[in-house]
């Protein structure tokens, strides 16, 4: 049986079966105790899983940018097919959790199995029977700590780190506006550094709550609640006012700011209108300051999931330290969780638990979710059958997906699902409700979070990867020992050591038994564009000079293609040039050259720019100019060949002008090559027939991207 996991979409939540995760270095699995649900965001999330996406679209128009384009690239059916996709796909929610661990990943030395846990997370700590979570969003619950209480940690850490942000003194007056559980949480933290506290917020209940948990005045909005704060500071004005409520008006941020006094200060923690007025902060010198979430560490992939901690002698409050000085907080009796919570409900009635969001009575502070922690051995798996597969036809190639991002979603399965050569058999995600969504949506067997899984299974013929580029080599080459056909994304490996694995796999195969196809996800090669330069430039009598433009465009030097898991953006994406190069020339590399441009900057990366020269042995010359200095609003990609008194231009892989000859092609569409790609795939599979890259062309590629990263980090 699998687990369970809450899902939200077009304004409802319910429970669906997905794979358990698997445990990932650096990372833990947590089997959960109780999650709580945060009234505020998950509230606006279901609000906003059911507003219309042209309405979405009004307020976003760089989405609407980013589909005009998609019609460009793919077509109008494609691109309301992605769209279609995207509004009737449900998401996983939940941020904040508690439990008891069950594994532990490698790297992982502090914690152990059967210790009790707080997560946070949007993308890991879910309402779900068991969650995977990095390191550094864990910490130890005290013993004196319940895990109910501490399943609010994510909330209480958000509240610290706002009060953190206001810098309070002891015998400051700070005000609160918005006294939901943040808010409450805020108020009490206050409280604990010894200042006194103004409330604000419409309800008189949570009024009434916030003070009988030390909160000094409370106030309502709307009846004078600036004039009153300078009535209860004797004219002074408050010190500092965090604001913890959510609104659209432009008021609540020129109300906090009338109400300091001079060189006061205004923290922001929830989310409003940001319409500042000079006025309001000019003669009074005021310091606006924004809170991060949980701290430090929040929204950088190298602390949160790589683990990489910043010393404490420079960094005292991570996210991580906040959340465990909160359950501290808790632990001491200084914060009092338990009044704040509304409702237990149970993870069987979770629909009735979000219902009750949308109620038109008293809104819910605090609902938690609990959860029934039977024996995880017998009732969770790593693999769940969905009801919409569609049987398997004499003949078809049984296809697994290995990584179910956007790009697999968006081409390889829809150009799958238009082909009867193939049936989808499997989708492996480690996160099990993307495998169970895709799964679903384009009608595999079953989903997983088990590569093992299908490599085990009988019935799959091939496996396409389209994981990050640092797991290709690893994964084809255990497919390819398995017995499998593998179509791998671009890059086929990052570095010289696993290409040379993958030949040597195939210079030792062929004993008794078939040699599997390997396929390297080049699909420009198979663009019809690229087959029409193709039938000239095989029957040329001299060598060529080959011109290739990418205008990349620009990616922050935080982005995954700069990191280790990328590979950097030469060898990560400029391959794809390298094997056009061999597919043209069909000839071997005989020098490789490339000077990059240094900016004396961070701003780009070291591969962002740079240019390429190549010749091979036939005599020909190709050259490529790759860069991010350019404009998005030019092509992004341009090649002129010159070969026998003609000159061949392709331009993004729309408009093909042959100079010389008089003839040319023009698409509506960009053709780059990717159902063509798949085809053939499939078709040597099926007919037995010779690799539809030959091996020494792709290993090529690949080592020619290797020359130049040696070349432009020199």
């Amino acid at each position: 049986m699998a687990l369970k996991q809450v899902m939200i979409g077009q304004g409802t939540a319910s429970l669906d079966e997905v794979p358990e995760p698997l445990v990932q270095p650096g990372a833990l699995l947590v089997q959960v105790d109780h999650s709580c649900i945060s009234t505020g965001t998950e509230f606006a999330g279901l609000k906003a899983s059911a507003v219309p996406i042209w309405k979405k679209a009004i307020g976003q128009p760089e989405k609407v940018r980013k589909l005009l384009q998609l019609v460009v690239q793919r077509g109008l059916s494609s691109a309301l097919a992605v769209v279609d996709t995207q509004r009737k796909r449900r998401q996983p929610t939940g941020y904040s959790a508690a439990g008891v661990v069950v594994e532990v990943g490698a790297g992982v030395n502090d914690i152990q199995v059967g210790d009790r846990v707080a997560c946070a997370g949007s993308k890991h700590a879910y309402h779900a029977e068991i969650i995977s979570v990095p390191r550094n969003l864990v910490v130890r619950i005290p013993d004196r700590v319940s895990l109910a209480d501490g399943s609010s940690v994510a909330l209480g850490a958000i509240a610290l780190q706002g009060v953190r942000r206001a810098e309070p003194s002891l015998g400051e007056t700070f005000v609160v506006m918005g006294l939901g559980v943040i808010g409450q949480i805020t108020s009490q933290i206050l409280r604990a550094n010894g200042c006194q506290v103004i409330g604000v917020d419409p309800s008189q209940d949570r009024l009434s709550l916030a003070e009988s948990h030390g909160m000094h005045y409370g106030l309502r909005p709307g009846v004078g609640e600036i004039e009153q704060v300078w009535r209860v500071t004797g004219g002074m004005g408050a010190d500092a006012v965090i604001i913890t409520a959510a609104s659209l008006s432009a008021d609540l941020i020129s109300t906090a700011f009338q109400m300091c006094r001079k060189k006061g200060r205004v923290v922001l923690v929830g989310d409003i209108n940001l319409n500042l007025r000079r006025s309001d902060i000019y003669e009074k010198e005021l310091d606006f300051r924004i809170s991060t979430s949980y701290g430090p560490g929040r929204y950088d992939d190298a602390y949160e999931q790589e683990g990489k901690d910043y010393p404490v002698g420079y960094v005292r409050w991570t996210e991580n330290r906040n959340m465990q000085a909160y359950l501290g907080l808790i632990e001491t009796g200084q914060v009092s969780v338990r009044a704040l919570i509304s409702s237990v409900c149970p993870l069987a009635k979770v629909s009735e638990a979000y219902s009750s969001l949308f109620s038109g009575g008293k809104a819910p502070l605090l609902i938690l979710l609990s959860y029934d922690r039977t024996s995880r051995e017998q009732s969770i798996s790593t693999v769940v059958r969905t009801t919409a597969s569609l049987p398997a036809r004499a003949g078809q190639i049984q296809v697994a997906l290995v990584g179910a991002g956007d790009f697999a979603r968006s081409t390889h399965l829809p150009n799958m699902r238009s082909q009867r050569l193939f049936h989808l058999r499997a989708i492996v995600s480690t996160t099990g409700h993307n495998a169970v969504a895709t799964a679903r949506q384009f009608h595999a067997d079953y989903a997983t979070t088990d590569y093992q899984q299908v490599l085990s299974d009988r019935a799959v013929d091939a496996v396409i990867i389209t994981t990050r580029h640092d797991t290709h080599a690893r994964l084809a080459l255990e497919a390819l020992t398995a017995g499998k056909h593998v179509l791998v994304e671009k890059p086929l490996a990052v570095t010289p050591e696993e290409v040379m694995e993958i030949a040597d796999f195939f210079a030792g195969a062929g004993a008794g038994r078939a040699t599997p196809v390997l396929l390297t996800g080049f699909n420009r090669r198979f663009s019809p564009h690229i087959q029409s330069i193709k039938e000239i430039v095989d029957r040329r009598t001299n060598p060529m000079i080959i011109n290739y433009r990418m205008n990349a465009g620009y990616l922050p030097p935080t982005h995954w293609v700069h990191t280790r898991e990328g590979g950097g953006r030469n060898i990560g994406e400029a391959c794809h040039i390298y094997d056009l190069f061999t597919c043209l020339t069909q000839s071997v590399v005989e020098s490789v050259y490339a000077q990059p441009v240094s900016t004396g900057t961070g701003y780009y990366g070291p591969s962002d720019n740079f240019v390429a020269t190549i010749r091979f042995v036939d005599g020909s010359v190709a050259t490529l100019t790759y860069t991010a200095l350019g404009s998005k609003h030019h092509p992004k990609e341009q090649m002129e060949v010159f070969v026998d008194g003609k000159v061949l231009s392709l331009n993004d892989y729309v408009d093909l002008s042959v100079a010389g000859m008089g003839k040319g092609r023009r698409t509506k569409t960009m053709e780059k090559g990717w159902r063509e790609e798949l085809l053939a795939f499939g078709q040597a599979i099926s007919k037995g027939s010779e690799l539809p890259i030959p091996l020494w062309q792709q290993v090529q590629a690949m080592n020619i991207a290797f020359a130049v990263e040696r070349e432009i980090r020199r």
